[in-house]
Formats: structure tokens, sequence, C-alpha cells
């Protein structure tokens, strides 16, 4: 039996059992509410899950760009300078480990409880282990690859472009996983805090009336979030097959670079 057909079979046993343990009553439906049950309730407020699941959307994909983005250009920058990196990855290695959902009220009160507070949460959240992988990465990069691009007349933003990130893409997309996923549940645990809007909140809410169905209904829909996340991560990487040895981007790069620098004229 191959990994995908065994794979497919669980999902299927633990839809299964999703219904079939409520319906007999193995598992209290205030505690675990039948799958089908879920998903009429998910339908019938449709209107209102659509608007929330708006709302979440937008607050994540905003900060992706702030902390995906940011996290792999800084990360870039400070890997491959030595000072910089002495002097700041003990720092950021140490704030990643307070539990930062412990600063959420501090951006409220900065910024309100609107979708800037959970904008600012989010990013910061997943910003530390996109930066921490791709400081990392970078210092598997073969040596001889900056070397030759440096000789050849690479700016720091050429090596950057074609040199460092290409040739760290392997680490740089784990810690994207890791980042995006933190993204997520940041935006949806800050709605769940102090909100009122968004799928955390409708899932807050709705617990606290202790209906079960609806909340399933909420968790459902962050679950297909990070789902759809995990599968786009996946094509990327694919498509950056290419620099899965950590080097072959890196020779592509100072191929590009060299013929632009035999062009110049002589002076």
């Amino acid at each position: 039996m191959s990994a995908t057909t065994l794979r497919w079979l669980i999902i299927v046993a633990l839809i299964a059992l999703w219904e079939l343990l409520p319906r007999s009553g193995l598992i209290p439906e205030l505690f675990l509410p039948a799958l089908s049950s879920t998903l009429v309730a998910g339908w019938n407020e449709a209107g209102e899950y659509g608007h929330a699941l708006a709302v979440t959307l937008y607050e994540v994909a905003i900060s992706m760009v702030f902390a995906c983005g940011g996290g792999i250009l800084l990360g870039a920058i400070v890997g491959s300078l030595p000072r910089p990196r002495i002097l700041i990855m003990p720092m950021v290695s140490s704030l990643y480990a307070v539990p930062l959902v412990i600063l959420y009220p501090v951006f409220t009160v900065w910024l309100g409880i609107g979708s800037e507070s959970k904008i600012a949460f989010a990013s910061i959240y997943g910003f530390l282990p996109t930066m921490l992988a791709t400081a990392a990465g970078i210092q598997t990069i073969d040596p001889q690859l900056l070397l030759a691009a440096r000789s050849m007349g690479a700016t720091l933003s050429q090596r950057l472009v074609r040199v460092i990130i290409p040739a760290a893409i392997p680490t740089v997309l784990s810690g994207l996983r890791v980042g995006g996923a933190l993204v997520i549940v940041g935006v949806v645990v800050s709605e769940m805090l102090i909100s009122s809007a968004g799928i955390g909140y409708l899932i807050s809410r709705y617990r606290t009336i202790l209906d079960s169905p609806h909340v399933f209904a909420g968790v459902l829909l962050v679950l297909f979030m990070a789902i759809a996340f995990n599968a786009a991560i996946k094509w990327v990487e694919g498509k950056a097959a290419i620099w899965q040895t950590g080097t072959r981007g890196g020779e592509s790069a100072t191929e590009e670079i060299a013929p632009a620098r035999t062009l110049q004229p002589a002076t």
C-alpha cells in the first residue's frame, strides 16, 4: 500500500469517527459535535462566516507580507554580514523564546482592537522564526560562491537576490512554513482575545454560549486556511527544487553576473 493511499485511508477514518462517535453517544456533542452538525451550522450561517473569513484573510495576508517578506530580507542581510549577525542573532533568539502572546494587550493599548493590532502582533509572531531560519540558512552557503560573486563586481543587492537567497532557499522555505503558520495562529488567537470581527471572534463568541457546532465550524475554516497555506508552500518548494542542493542556485547566479561583468568596457 502506497503512502498516499494510507494517508487518505487515515483521513477517511478520522472523518468517519468524527461523525459516528458523537452520534453513538460515546462522546458528548457538547465536546465534539458530529461533522454533519458542524457543516450544517456553518452552512446556515454562511454569510456570517464568509464575512469573518474575509476579515481574517485580509489580516493574514498583510501580516504575511511583513512577517515573511521582512523576515527573509532582514535575515538575509543579518546572516550575510558578520558583525550584525554577532550582535543581533543572540537577542533575536532570546526574544523568540518569550511567549509573545503576553505582549498582545500592549498592542491593543497602542493600536486599538481593530485590525491594526492583530496585524502588528501576527507580523512579529511570524517574523522571528522566518528571520532566524533565513539567517541560519545563509551560514550553509558555500563561501566560494560569495567570493566569486564579489570578485565579479556584484553589489550587495545583487548578491542577496542572485546568490544568497537562492542558495538558502531550502532553509528559507522551512522558516517560511513555520513563520506563515504562526501568522495564522497569531491572527486567530488575537481575534479570540479582543476583537469584534474575524473567525477567531466567532469561535470565541459561540464558545461563550456553548454552541459547539458553530465553534467547530470556525475551527474547520482555520484548518482549511492552514492546509491551503501548506499546499502553497509545497508548490513553491516544487518550483524551487533546483535550489535544493544549496549550491546550484549560487552557481547559476554567478553565471548571470559574469557576462554582465565581462561586457563592461575596459577603462
